[in-house]
């Protein structure tokens, strides 16, 4: 009876445990994935500061390349027996956006990029904007002047194989992390919201906006792993932040629009805490 008792016991915690909830600290390495991770997928502005007309149009899309994080901090170890996860699930990432000029220099921007899989990564992520713009000239060249207040957010997921891969996969310890012959099919969560304020300078003469600003961005991002071995058992554990953080952030570019239809720009995105970003971005115009 005693042993039966034990069992059904042990039975019980493997089952909480399994579907567990696992926060973390900012300076464990599974908080600092977190944190890295969410950096790539902030929706950070599309072209330099401008005062956009009302019913105008902006249908653009941006790319980048994901960095890959320190080596170091893919050793997690404190929701997990310590093992190194396959986090690059994509070496790039990218998203269509519309732009949509309203009155008194506001500016009301979307994104939505679909569950179609790229590489090893399926995202499925909505992403807003709200801006106002006020333009100013001044200077004895004329130098036009752009200052905009910006809010942003992004929710949604990206699944893909993160904790056990297809090549971490092994099937000659059952006490060891992926045991099993399917790949684990987990979900990271990048909630974010964030402010920002930018400046534009443009020479009057010239087709070319250059623009900085800073900001902040608060982050609660979450990731919910799902995995079955071998024998049928499910682990759910979710693994989150212990309270969501304030992250600084910095960034400049430039955009040159061509014959007042189509436009080109850069930007460098940094978050100084977790990772530095170079985009590529592309508009076509229609006023």
């Amino acid at each position: 009876m005693r042993r039966a008792l034990v069992i059904v016991v042990s039975f019980c915690a493997l089952q909480h445990q399994a579907g567990a909830q696992c926060k973390v600290g900012t300076n464990s390495n599974e908080g600092k994935l977190l944190a890295f991770y969410t950096a790539p997928i902030v929706f950070s502005m599309a072209t330099a500061p401008e005062v956009m007309r009302p019913a105008s149009i902006r249908i653009g899309a941006e790319g980048e390349y994901i960095p890959k994080p320190n080596p170091a901090i893919e050793q997690t170890g404190a929701c997990f027996t310590q093992k190194s996860e396959h986090t690059s699930l994509s070496p790039v990432f990218g998203r269509p956006r519309i732009t949509v000029g309203g009155p008194f220099g506001f500016a009301l921007e979307a994104a939505y990029l679909p569950p179609v899989t790229i590489a090893r990564a399926t995202p499925n992520l909505f992403s807003f904007g709200i801006s106002q713009a006020y333009h100013f000239e001044a200077g004895p060249v004329a130098t036009r002047t752009t200052l905009m207040f910006r809010v942003h957010g992004t929710f949604g997921n990206v699944k893909g194989a993160i904790t056990c891969p297809r090549s971490s996969l092994q099937q000659s310890s059952p006490a060891s992390p992926c045991y099993g012959t399917t790949p684990s099919e987990d979900t990271f969560h990048p909630e974010m919201f964030g402010g920002e304020v930018s400046a534009g300078f443009a020479p009057a003469s010239g087709g070319i906006s250059f623009y900085a600003g800073a900001g902040a961005n608060r982050i609660d991002p979450h990731f919910q792993v799902g995995f079955t071995d071998a024998n049928g058992n499910v682990d759910r554990t979710q693994v989150e932040l212990a309270s969501p953080l304030v992250r600084a952030t910095v960034f400049g570019g430039a955009t040159t629009i061509v014959r007042q239809i189509f436009d080109i720009g850069a930007q460098i995105y940094s978050v100084p805490s977790d990772a530095t970003l170079f985009r590529l971005m592309g508009g076509v115009r229609f006023r």
